[in-house]
Protein backbone atom coordinates (compact mmCIF):
# COMPACT_ATOMS: atom_id res chain seq x y z
CA UNK A 1 0.00 0.00 0.00
CA UNK A 2 2.89 2.27 0.94
CA UNK A 3 4.66 1.97 -2.53
CA UNK A 4 1.01 2.60 -4.44
CA UNK A 5 1.19 5.58 -2.19
CA UNK A 6 4.67 6.86 -3.35
CA UNK A 7 4.34 5.90 -6.85
CA UNK A 8 1.31 7.91 -6.99
CA UNK A 9 2.22 10.55 -5.18
CA UNK A 10 5.26 10.85 -7.22
CA UNK A 11 3.36 10.42 -10.28
CA UNK A 12 1.45 13.22 -9.54
CA UNK A 13 4.23 15.28 -8.52
CA UNK A 14 5.83 14.42 -11.93
CA UNK A 15 2.34 15.65 -14.25
CA UNK A 16 2.63 18.64 -11.90
CA UNK A 17 6.25 19.20 -13.18
CA UNK A 18 5.57 18.74 -16.38
CA UNK A 19 2.49 20.35 -16.67
CA UNK A 20 4.72 23.66 -15.39
CA UNK A 21 7.04 23.40 -18.34
CA UNK A 22 4.20 22.91 -20.50
CA UNK A 23 3.74 26.10 -22.97
CA UNK A 24 1.41 28.52 -21.90
CA UNK A 25 -0.57 27.80 -25.54
CA UNK A 26 -1.11 24.34 -24.38
CA UNK A 27 -1.39 25.02 -20.32
CA UNK A 28 -3.08 28.50 -19.40
CA UNK A 29 -6.63 28.37 -20.06
CA UNK A 30 -6.98 32.32 -21.34
CA UNK A 31 -4.44 31.66 -23.40
CA UNK A 32 -6.07 28.58 -24.91
CA UNK A 33 -9.03 30.90 -25.49
CA UNK A 34 -7.56 33.47 -27.25
CA UNK A 35 -5.30 31.24 -29.62
CA UNK A 36 -6.66 28.14 -29.95
CA UNK A 37 -4.38 25.17 -31.69
CA UNK A 38 -6.19 22.67 -34.34
CA UNK A 39 -5.70 19.10 -33.42
CA UNK A 40 -3.18 18.55 -36.10
CA UNK A 41 -2.68 15.17 -34.95
CA UNK A 42 -5.47 13.68 -37.62
CA UNK A 43 -2.53 14.32 -40.18
CA UNK A 44 -1.86 10.69 -41.44
CA UNK A 45 -3.18 7.39 -42.81
CA UNK A 46 -5.95 6.65 -40.88
CA UNK A 47 -6.26 9.57 -39.68
CA UNK A 48 -2.61 9.51 -37.47
CA UNK A 49 -3.75 6.52 -35.82
CA UNK A 50 -3.50 3.47 -38.16
CA UNK A 51 -0.22 1.63 -39.21
CA UNK A 52 0.72 1.40 -43.36
CA UNK A 53 -0.46 -1.96 -44.31
CA UNK A 54 2.27 -4.79 -44.51
CA UNK A 55 0.51 -7.15 -46.69
CA UNK A 56 1.48 -7.04 -50.35
CA UNK A 57 -1.40 -9.67 -51.42
CA UNK A 58 -0.58 -10.64 -55.15
CA UNK A 59 3.20 -10.05 -55.95
CA UNK A 60 4.03 -9.05 -59.72
CA UNK A 61 7.34 -9.26 -60.47
CA UNK A 62 8.36 -6.91 -63.64
CA UNK A 63 11.15 -9.12 -64.10
CA UNK A 64 8.84 -12.18 -64.89
CA UNK A 65 7.67 -9.66 -67.80
CA UNK A 66 11.25 -8.77 -69.49
CA UNK A 67 12.66 -6.27 -67.18
CA UNK A 68 16.02 -6.91 -67.18
CA UNK A 69 18.27 -4.58 -64.36
CA UNK A 70 21.32 -2.79 -65.24
CA UNK A 71 21.78 -3.85 -68.76
CA UNK A 72 21.83 -0.06 -69.90
CA UNK A 73 18.63 -0.99 -72.07
CA UNK A 74 15.08 0.48 -71.53
CA UNK A 75 12.87 -1.78 -69.23
CA UNK A 76 9.39 0.63 -70.16
CA UNK A 77 7.33 -1.78 -71.99
CA UNK A 78 8.51 -4.35 -69.76
CA UNK A 79 7.19 -2.87 -66.84
CA UNK A 80 4.20 -2.03 -68.76
CA UNK A 81 3.38 -5.54 -69.24
CA UNK A 82 3.88 -6.18 -65.64
CA UNK A 83 1.33 -3.31 -64.53
CA UNK A 84 -1.27 -4.36 -66.64
CA UNK A 85 -1.40 -7.88 -64.62
CA UNK A 86 -1.13 -6.63 -61.93
CA UNK A 87 -4.39 -4.21 -62.59
CA UNK A 88 -5.88 -7.62 -63.41
CA UNK A 89 -5.70 -8.69 -60.28
CA UNK A 90 -8.08 -8.69 -58.01
CA UNK A 91 -8.03 -7.34 -54.58
CA UNK A 92 -4.60 -6.13 -53.02
CA UNK A 93 -1.43 -6.20 -55.74
CA UNK A 94 2.10 -5.35 -55.32
CA UNK A 95 3.96 -4.55 -58.48
CA UNK A 96 7.07 -5.24 -57.12
CA UNK A 97 10.88 -3.91 -59.07
CA UNK A 98 14.46 -5.88 -58.54
CA UNK A 99 17.61 -4.51 -56.78
CA UNK A 100 19.22 -2.64 -59.43
CA UNK A 101 18.06 0.00 -62.32
CA UNK A 102 15.20 -0.36 -64.34
CA UNK A 103 15.54 2.25 -67.22
CA UNK A 104 11.78 3.96 -67.48
CA UNK A 105 10.88 6.39 -70.47
CA UNK A 106 7.37 6.49 -70.25
CA UNK A 107 5.33 7.77 -67.29
CA UNK A 108 4.08 4.69 -65.08
CA UNK A 109 -0.13 5.44 -63.72
CA UNK A 110 -1.56 4.13 -60.89
CA UNK A 111 -5.24 4.29 -61.41
CA UNK A 112 -6.87 1.52 -59.17
CA UNK A 113 -6.66 1.07 -55.38
CA UNK A 114 -4.80 -1.32 -53.32
CA UNK A 115 -2.28 -1.04 -55.47
CA UNK A 116 1.18 -1.30 -53.92
CA UNK A 117 4.56 -0.23 -55.71
CA UNK A 118 7.08 -1.48 -54.03
CA UNK A 119 11.40 -2.45 -53.98
CA UNK A 120 13.68 -3.40 -52.33
CA UNK A 121 15.64 -0.28 -50.65
CA UNK A 122 16.62 3.43 -51.81
CA UNK A 123 19.90 2.73 -50.51
CA UNK A 124 23.23 0.69 -52.06
CA UNK A 125 21.96 -2.43 -53.39
CA UNK A 126 18.24 -1.85 -54.14
CA UNK A 127 16.20 -0.69 -56.46
CA UNK A 128 16.56 2.14 -58.59
CA UNK A 129 13.95 3.47 -61.46
CA UNK A 130 16.27 5.49 -63.51
CA UNK A 131 13.98 8.16 -65.60
CA UNK A 132 16.77 9.09 -68.20
CA UNK A 133 13.85 11.78 -69.66
CA UNK A 134 12.12 14.90 -68.77
CA UNK A 135 8.33 15.01 -69.03
CA UNK A 136 8.28 17.80 -71.95
CA UNK A 137 9.33 14.90 -74.06
CA UNK A 138 7.42 11.95 -73.16
CA UNK A 139 4.48 12.79 -71.20
CA UNK A 140 1.44 12.96 -74.17
CA UNK A 141 -1.30 13.12 -71.39
CA UNK A 142 -4.30 15.81 -71.36
CA UNK A 143 -4.12 15.94 -67.67
CA UNK A 144 -2.31 19.16 -67.82
CA UNK A 145 -3.84 20.41 -71.02
CA UNK A 146 -6.09 22.60 -68.49
CA UNK A 147 -2.70 23.90 -66.76
CA UNK A 148 -1.19 25.16 -70.06
CA UNK A 149 -3.86 26.62 -71.17
CA UNK A 150 -4.66 28.49 -68.05
CA UNK A 151 -0.78 29.80 -68.08
CA UNK A 152 -1.11 31.27 -71.50
CA UNK A 153 -4.21 32.96 -70.75
CA UNK A 154 -2.70 34.24 -67.27
CA UNK A 155 0.56 35.78 -69.20
CA UNK A 156 2.46 33.10 -66.45
CA UNK A 157 6.13 34.32 -67.61
CA UNK A 158 9.34 33.68 -65.89
CA UNK A 159 10.78 37.07 -66.79
CA UNK A 160 14.55 37.95 -65.69
CA UNK A 161 15.96 40.56 -68.34
CA UNK A 162 19.48 40.40 -66.49
CA UNK A 163 19.37 36.27 -68.02
CA UNK A 164 18.02 37.10 -70.94
CA UNK A 165 14.99 34.83 -69.90
CA UNK A 166 11.43 35.85 -70.60
CA UNK A 167 9.38 32.30 -71.08
CA UNK A 168 6.17 31.03 -70.52
CA UNK A 169 6.01 28.69 -66.89
CA UNK A 170 6.32 25.42 -67.37
CA UNK A 171 2.80 23.17 -66.67
CA UNK A 172 5.55 20.68 -64.63
CA UNK A 173 7.00 23.08 -61.99
CA UNK A 174 4.18 22.48 -59.77
CA UNK A 175 2.26 19.20 -61.30
CA UNK A 176 3.02 16.05 -62.95
CA UNK A 177 5.43 13.05 -61.87
CA UNK A 178 7.05 10.18 -63.87
CA UNK A 179 4.66 7.88 -61.02
CA UNK A 180 1.08 9.44 -61.63
CA UNK A 181 -1.25 8.57 -59.15
CA UNK A 182 -5.37 9.19 -59.37
CA UNK A 183 -8.39 8.32 -60.64
CA UNK A 184 -8.56 7.29 -64.53
CA UNK A 185 -9.74 10.83 -66.62
CA UNK A 186 -9.07 12.78 -63.11
CA UNK A 187 -8.89 16.47 -63.36
CA UNK A 188 -6.24 17.04 -60.82
CA UNK A 189 -6.93 21.01 -60.31
CA UNK A 190 -9.21 23.17 -61.43
CA UNK A 191 -7.68 26.28 -63.22
CA UNK A 192 -10.54 27.10 -65.71
CA UNK A 193 -13.97 28.19 -63.96
CA UNK A 194 -15.61 27.59 -67.06
CA UNK A 195 -14.94 24.08 -66.43
CA UNK A 196 -15.96 23.64 -63.00
CA UNK A 197 -19.07 21.53 -61.76
CA UNK A 198 -19.91 21.05 -57.91
CA UNK A 199 -19.47 17.81 -56.85
CA UNK A 200 -22.76 15.71 -56.34
CA UNK A 201 -24.70 16.52 -53.14
CA UNK A 202 -24.89 13.88 -50.73
CA UNK A 203 -26.50 16.26 -47.85
CA UNK A 204 -26.65 19.68 -46.82
CA UNK A 205 -25.22 21.05 -43.70
CA UNK A 206 -27.33 23.00 -41.08
CA UNK A 207 -24.94 22.70 -37.93
CA UNK A 208 -21.56 21.83 -37.22
CA UNK A 209 -18.86 23.38 -34.54
CA UNK A 210 -15.33 24.34 -35.79
CA UNK A 211 -12.82 21.35 -34.59
CA UNK A 212 -15.70 19.46 -33.14
CA UNK A 213 -16.45 16.15 -34.97
CA UNK A 214 -20.37 16.10 -35.49
CA UNK A 215 -22.65 17.56 -38.51
CA UNK A 216 -26.40 17.72 -38.40
CA UNK A 217 -27.45 17.51 -41.64
CA UNK A 218 -31.03 17.81 -43.81
CA UNK A 219 -31.01 14.24 -44.93
CA UNK A 220 -29.04 11.30 -44.27
CA UNK A 221 -30.09 8.20 -46.82
CA UNK A 222 -27.49 8.71 -49.62
CA UNK A 223 -24.57 8.75 -46.03
CA UNK A 224 -23.49 5.24 -45.11
CA UNK A 225 -20.58 4.56 -42.24
CA UNK A 226 -17.35 4.17 -43.42
CA UNK A 227 -18.19 6.07 -46.71
CA UNK A 228 -15.46 8.82 -48.09
CA UNK A 229 -17.30 12.49 -48.87
CA UNK A 230 -15.54 15.97 -48.76
CA UNK A 231 -17.30 18.33 -46.99
CA UNK A 232 -17.30 22.08 -48.73
CA UNK A 233 -17.22 26.03 -47.84
CA UNK A 234 -18.41 28.29 -50.93
CA UNK A 235 -17.37 31.71 -50.66
CA UNK A 236 -21.48 32.24 -52.05
CA UNK A 237 -21.58 35.73 -50.40
CA UNK A 238 -18.53 36.69 -52.60
CA UNK A 239 -15.86 38.99 -50.81
CA UNK A 240 -18.09 39.18 -48.26
CA UNK A 241 -18.75 35.34 -47.17
CA UNK A 242 -18.25 34.60 -43.63
CA UNK A 243 -16.02 31.71 -44.59
CA UNK A 244 -14.07 34.23 -45.39
CA UNK A 245 -14.00 35.75 -42.24
CA UNK A 246 -13.25 32.33 -40.63
CA UNK A 247 -10.57 31.69 -42.66
CA UNK A 248 -8.41 34.67 -42.14
CA UNK A 249 -10.33 36.48 -38.77
CA UNK A 250 -10.65 40.50 -38.49
CA UNK A 251 -7.34 41.13 -40.56
CA UNK A 252 -6.67 44.40 -42.61
CA UNK A 253 -4.72 42.45 -44.97
CA UNK A 254 -6.07 42.81 -48.88
CA UNK A 255 -8.10 38.99 -49.90
CA UNK A 256 -7.26 38.04 -53.32
CA UNK A 257 -10.40 37.82 -55.63
CA UNK A 258 -9.62 34.22 -56.75
CA UNK A 259 -11.53 33.02 -53.22
CA UNK A 260 -14.73 34.38 -54.97
CA UNK A 261 -14.87 34.54 -58.35
CA UNK A 262 -15.29 31.09 -58.73
CA UNK A 263 -18.65 30.27 -57.19
CA UNK A 264 -18.92 26.39 -58.32
CA UNK A 265 -14.94 26.22 -56.97
CA UNK A 266 -15.11 25.05 -52.73
CA UNK A 267 -12.76 27.78 -50.86
CA UNK A 268 -12.45 25.01 -48.48
CA UNK A 269 -12.73 21.29 -49.16
CA UNK A 270 -12.00 18.30 -46.11
CA UNK A 271 -11.62 15.02 -47.42
CA UNK A 272 -12.88 12.91 -44.44
CA UNK A 273 -14.56 9.51 -43.70
CA UNK A 274 -17.99 9.18 -41.99
CA UNK A 275 -17.91 7.13 -38.58
CA UNK A 276 -21.08 7.32 -37.30
CA UNK A 277 -24.65 8.38 -37.75
CA UNK A 278 -27.58 8.75 -35.37
CA UNK A 279 -30.43 10.44 -36.76
CA UNK A 280 -29.14 13.49 -38.30
CA UNK A 281 -26.21 13.61 -36.77
CA UNK A 282 -22.99 12.10 -38.97
CA UNK A 283 -20.02 11.92 -36.62
CA UNK A 284 -16.80 12.79 -39.28
CA UNK A 285 -13.47 10.73 -38.71
CA UNK A 286 -11.65 14.07 -37.93
CA UNK A 287 -12.68 17.51 -36.59
CA UNK A 288 -14.17 20.38 -38.60
CA UNK A 289 -12.09 22.88 -40.31
CA UNK A 290 -14.77 25.88 -39.63
CA UNK A 291 -17.96 26.05 -38.86
CA UNK A 292 -21.46 25.15 -40.56
CA UNK A 293 -24.46 27.11 -39.81
CA UNK A 294 -26.50 29.16 -42.01
CA UNK A 295 -24.86 32.06 -43.06
CA UNK A 296 -22.10 30.19 -43.62
CA UNK A 297 -23.36 26.69 -44.91
CA UNK A 298 -21.94 24.00 -46.01
CA UNK A 299 -22.64 21.07 -48.16
CA UNK A 300 -20.91 17.20 -47.86
CA UNK A 301 -20.19 16.06 -51.27
CA UNK A 302 -19.32 12.84 -53.50
CA UNK A 303 -15.86 12.86 -54.39
CA UNK A 304 -14.17 10.10 -56.53
CA UNK A 305 -11.19 8.57 -55.29
CA UNK A 306 -8.64 5.97 -54.97
CA UNK A 307 -7.84 4.57 -51.96
CA UNK A 308 -4.61 2.27 -49.95
CA UNK A 309 -2.21 3.26 -53.01
CA UNK A 310 1.78 3.20 -51.91
CA UNK A 311 4.76 3.63 -53.03
CA UNK A 312 7.90 2.34 -50.89
CA UNK A 313 11.21 1.40 -50.82
CA UNK A 314 12.74 2.70 -54.34
CA UNK A 315 15.62 5.12 -55.58
CA UNK A 316 14.13 7.95 -58.13
CA UNK A 317 17.13 8.97 -59.89
CA UNK A 318 17.21 11.80 -62.83
CA UNK A 319 20.05 12.22 -65.30
CA UNK A 320 22.93 15.13 -65.03
CA UNK A 321 20.77 18.24 -66.68
CA UNK A 322 21.31 21.57 -66.81
CA UNK A 323 18.77 23.83 -64.97
CA UNK A 324 16.93 26.26 -66.57
CA UNK A 325 15.29 28.10 -63.72
CA UNK A 326 12.38 28.64 -61.41
CA UNK A 327 8.81 27.95 -63.66
CA UNK A 328 10.96 26.65 -66.25
CA UNK A 329 11.15 22.88 -65.26
CA UNK A 330 11.47 20.47 -68.06
CA UNK A 331 9.51 17.68 -65.60
CA UNK A 332 12.48 15.55 -64.35
CA UNK A 333 9.45 15.10 -60.89
CA UNK A 334 9.36 12.31 -59.18
CA UNK A 335 5.49 11.22 -57.96
CA UNK A 336 2.43 13.26 -58.27
CA UNK A 337 -0.27 11.89 -56.31
CA UNK A 338 -3.96 13.17 -56.60
CA UNK A 339 -6.97 11.82 -55.77
CA UNK A 340 -6.51 9.76 -53.45
CA UNK A 341 -7.78 9.03 -49.83
CA UNK A 342 -5.04 7.07 -47.47
CA UNK A 343 -2.43 6.50 -49.14
CA UNK A 344 1.43 6.81 -48.73
CA UNK A 345 5.07 7.03 -49.80
CA UNK A 346 8.06 5.64 -47.59
CA UNK A 347 11.51 5.31 -47.81
CA UNK A 348 12.53 6.77 -51.35
CA UNK A 349 15.68 8.81 -52.22
CA UNK A 350 15.32 10.99 -54.97
CA UNK A 351 17.72 12.27 -56.70
CA UNK A 352 18.58 14.94 -59.24
CA UNK A 353 14.40 16.09 -59.56
CA UNK A 354 12.97 19.20 -60.74
CA UNK A 355 10.05 18.32 -57.75
CA UNK A 356 10.48 15.02 -55.92
CA UNK A 357 6.82 14.61 -54.96
CA UNK A 358 4.20 16.96 -55.54
CA UNK A 359 0.06 15.84 -54.00
CA UNK A 360 -3.34 17.54 -55.33
CA UNK A 361 -6.83 16.91 -54.36
CA UNK A 362 -5.76 14.35 -51.63
CA UNK A 363 -6.23 13.23 -48.08
CA UNK A 364 -5.19 11.25 -45.02
CA UNK A 365 -1.51 10.45 -46.89
CA UNK A 366 1.67 9.38 -44.76
CA UNK A 367 4.88 10.63 -46.32
CA UNK A 368 8.05 9.14 -44.59
CA UNK A 369 11.50 9.14 -44.62
CA UNK A 370 12.01 10.54 -47.95
CA UNK A 371 15.36 11.84 -48.71
CA UNK A 372 16.12 14.58 -52.28
CA UNK A 373 19.35 15.04 -52.66
CA UNK A 374 21.66 16.51 -56.11
CA UNK A 375 23.15 19.26 -56.98
CA UNK A 376 20.86 20.70 -59.66
CA UNK A 377 18.56 23.52 -58.09
CA UNK A 378 15.09 21.82 -58.20
CA UNK A 379 11.49 23.73 -57.19
CA UNK A 380 9.99 21.84 -54.48
CA UNK A 381 11.16 18.60 -52.12
CA UNK A 382 7.70 17.67 -51.02
CA UNK A 383 4.63 19.87 -52.35
CA UNK A 384 1.44 19.65 -50.02
CA UNK A 385 -1.37 21.39 -52.50
CA UNK A 386 -4.92 21.54 -51.80
CA UNK A 387 -4.89 18.53 -49.75
CA UNK A 388 -6.13 17.50 -46.13
CA UNK A 389 -4.65 15.93 -43.36
CA UNK A 390 -1.75 14.98 -45.19
CA UNK A 391 1.76 14.04 -42.90
CA UNK A 392 5.48 14.35 -44.13
CA UNK A 393 7.50 12.53 -41.38
CA UNK A 394 11.44 12.57 -41.07
CA UNK A 395 12.03 14.44 -44.88
CA UNK A 396 15.86 15.23 -45.44
CA UNK A 397 16.38 18.26 -47.77
CA UNK A 398 19.78 17.87 -48.51
CA UNK A 399 19.24 19.19 -52.28
CA UNK A 400 19.18 23.21 -53.48
CA UNK A 401 15.45 23.44 -53.46
CA UNK A 402 13.30 27.08 -54.00
CA UNK A 403 10.63 25.67 -51.76
CA UNK A 404 11.59 22.59 -49.60
CA UNK A 405 9.15 22.93 -47.51
CA UNK A 406 5.88 24.11 -48.81
CA UNK A 407 2.03 24.04 -47.93
CA UNK A 408 -0.10 25.64 -51.06
CA UNK A 409 -2.96 26.98 -52.23
CA UNK A 410 -5.96 24.93 -49.98
CA UNK A 411 -3.86 22.97 -48.27
CA UNK A 412 -5.29 22.17 -44.95
CA UNK A 413 -3.86 20.40 -41.80
CA UNK A 414 -0.72 19.09 -43.19
CA UNK A 415 1.80 18.59 -40.65
CA UNK A 416 6.11 18.61 -41.50
CA UNK A 417 7.49 16.43 -38.98
CA UNK A 418 11.14 16.21 -37.86
CA UNK A 419 12.25 17.67 -41.78
CA UNK A 420 15.73 18.20 -41.84
CA UNK A 421 16.78 21.34 -44.45
CA UNK A 422 20.26 21.14 -44.99
CA UNK A 423 20.99 23.79 -47.03
CA UNK A 424 18.95 27.21 -48.21
CA UNK A 425 16.66 26.60 -45.43
CA UNK A 426 13.09 28.41 -45.85
CA UNK A 427 9.03 27.76 -44.64
CA UNK A 428 7.12 28.23 -47.93
CA UNK A 429 3.30 29.12 -47.08
CA UNK A 430 2.07 29.74 -50.43
CA UNK A 431 -0.88 31.52 -50.31
CA UNK A 432 -4.48 30.50 -51.46
CA UNK A 433 -6.47 29.77 -48.33
CA UNK A 434 -3.84 27.40 -46.97
CA UNK A 435 -4.53 27.31 -43.11
CA UNK A 436 -4.18 25.05 -39.98
CA UNK A 437 -0.87 23.62 -40.93
CA UNK A 438 2.34 22.52 -38.68
CA UNK A 439 5.96 23.06 -38.75
CA UNK A 440 6.77 20.64 -36.11
CA UNK A 441 10.27 19.98 -34.48
CA UNK A 442 11.57 21.34 -38.26
CA UNK A 443 15.71 21.83 -38.26
CA UNK A 444 16.45 24.09 -40.43
CA UNK A 445 20.07 24.85 -41.58
CA UNK A 446 20.35 29.05 -42.42
CA UNK A 447 23.23 31.59 -43.55
CA UNK A 448 22.44 34.77 -41.90
CA UNK A 449 23.79 37.92 -43.94
CA UNK A 450 25.49 40.67 -42.22
CA UNK A 451 24.44 44.27 -42.83
CA UNK A 452 25.00 47.52 -40.96
CA UNK A 453 26.27 45.62 -38.15
CA UNK A 454 23.04 43.41 -37.82
CA UNK A 455 22.52 39.67 -39.04
CA UNK A 456 19.26 38.98 -40.51
CA UNK A 457 17.70 35.82 -42.01
CA UNK A 458 14.11 35.39 -43.85
CA UNK A 459 13.24 32.17 -43.11
CA UNK A 460 9.25 32.46 -44.25
CA UNK A 461 9.25 33.07 -48.22
CA UNK A 462 5.80 32.63 -49.40
CA UNK A 463 5.04 32.32 -53.03
CA UNK A 464 1.75 32.42 -55.03
CA UNK A 465 0.02 35.60 -56.94
CA UNK A 466 -1.38 38.52 -55.28
CA UNK A 467 -5.12 37.29 -56.29
CA UNK A 468 -4.66 34.23 -53.84
CA UNK A 469 -3.40 36.19 -51.17
CA UNK A 470 -3.07 36.65 -48.21
CA UNK A 471 0.04 33.61 -47.75
CA UNK A 472 -2.11 32.03 -45.40
CA UNK A 473 -5.11 31.50 -43.23
CA UNK A 474 -4.85 31.41 -39.59
CA UNK A 475 -4.01 28.90 -37.20
CA UNK A 476 -0.80 28.06 -39.24
CA UNK A 477 2.02 27.05 -36.81
CA UNK A 478 5.80 26.75 -35.99
CA UNK A 479 6.46 24.40 -33.27
CA UNK A 480 9.85 23.99 -31.06
CA UNK A 481 11.85 24.59 -34.94
CA UNK A 482 15.28 24.68 -34.35
CA UNK A 483 17.69 27.00 -36.57
CA UNK A 484 21.42 25.76 -37.09
CA UNK A 485 23.57 28.83 -37.96
CA UNK A 486 27.20 28.49 -39.05
CA UNK A 487 30.17 29.63 -37.42
CA UNK A 488 30.47 32.54 -39.74
CA UNK A 489 28.10 34.15 -37.31
CA UNK A 490 29.74 35.26 -34.32
CA UNK A 491 28.64 33.27 -31.35
CA UNK A 492 27.30 36.03 -29.45
CA UNK A 493 25.81 37.51 -32.61
CA UNK A 494 21.74 37.96 -31.83
CA UNK A 495 19.89 37.03 -35.45
CA UNK A 496 16.97 38.93 -36.33
CA UNK A 497 14.75 36.33 -38.25
CA UNK A 498 12.29 37.71 -40.38
CA UNK A 499 9.45 36.89 -42.95
CA UNK A 500 8.11 39.22 -45.80
CA UNK A 501 4.36 40.00 -45.41
CA UNK A 502 2.60 36.45 -44.47
CA UNK A 503 -0.81 35.93 -43.37
CA UNK A 504 -2.70 36.48 -39.81
CA UNK A 505 -2.79 33.78 -36.77
CA UNK A 506 0.51 32.72 -37.19
CA UNK A 507 1.68 30.78 -34.07
CA UNK A 508 5.01 30.74 -33.36
CA UNK A 509 6.66 28.55 -30.56
CA UNK A 510 9.67 27.83 -29.17
CA UNK A 511 11.53 28.31 -32.41
CA UNK A 512 15.49 28.25 -31.17
CA UNK A 513 18.50 28.12 -32.11
CA UNK A 514 22.62 28.02 -31.62
CA UNK A 515 22.96 31.97 -31.48
CA UNK A 516 20.27 34.66 -29.70
CA UNK A 517 17.32 35.39 -31.98
CA UNK A 518 15.05 38.17 -32.45
CA UNK A 519 12.10 37.09 -34.47
CA UNK A 520 9.95 39.53 -36.70
CA UNK A 521 7.06 38.61 -38.72
CA UNK A 522 4.36 40.20 -40.56
CA UNK A 523 1.68 40.57 -39.60
CA UNK A 524 2.05 40.03 -35.98
CA UNK A 525 1.86 36.34 -34.43
CA UNK A 526 1.60 35.18 -31.22
CA UNK A 527 5.05 34.21 -30.49
CA UNK A 528 6.13 31.97 -27.20
CA UNK A 529 9.52 30.59 -25.72
CA UNK A 530 12.04 32.16 -28.56
CA UNK A 531 15.48 30.65 -27.96
CA UNK A 532 15.06 27.15 -26.14
CA UNK A 533 14.07 23.90 -26.83
CA UNK A 534 10.69 22.89 -25.53
CA UNK A 535 11.24 20.36 -23.73
CA UNK A 536 8.81 19.41 -22.19
CA UNK A 537 6.27 19.25 -25.70
CA UNK A 538 9.38 18.08 -28.05
CA UNK A 539 6.11 17.07 -31.19
CA UNK A 540 2.73 18.79 -31.05
CA UNK A 541 1.43 16.95 -33.27
CA UNK A 542 2.67 13.17 -30.94
CA UNK A 543 1.59 14.90 -28.11
CA UNK A 544 -1.84 15.67 -29.42
CA UNK A 545 -1.53 12.46 -30.85
CA UNK A 546 -1.22 11.18 -27.24
CA UNK A 547 -4.01 12.69 -26.16
CA UNK A 548 -6.44 11.29 -28.63
CA UNK A 549 -5.21 7.89 -27.63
Amino acid sequence: MMRLWLSLVLSATTLTAQAADLPKILSDKAVRAAHPLPDFSYAGYEFGLGVIPSDPGTIIDVTTYGAVPDDGLDDTKAVLRAQQAANAVNGKVTLRFPKGRTQITEVLRITRSDFVMDGAGDGPGGSELYFPRPLKMIDDSQDFHELRQYLVREKKYEVQPEHNINYLFSEYSWAGGMIFVGPDRTRPASYDPALDRRDQTLAKGIAGKQFDRIVTVDDTSRLTVGGVLRVEWFATAGKDSPILKSLYGDTDLPIGSHHWTSPDRAVVAQSTRIVAIRGKRVTLGDPLLHDVRADQPAVLSRWDHLTRVGIQNLRLQFPESPSFGHHLEQGYNGIYMTGVFDGWIQNLTIDKSDSGILTDNAASLTIKDIVTSGDRRAHYSVHVGATHNVLVENLTVENPVIHPLSVNTRSTRAVFLRAQVKRDAVIDQHSGSNHQNLFDQISMWIDPAEKQGEWRYRLWVGGGASYWKPGHGLYNTVWNARLIIPDSVPPDAAVTITSGLEGPGERIIGLHANRPLDVRYTPQPYIEGTGKALDAVPSLYEYQRAQRQ
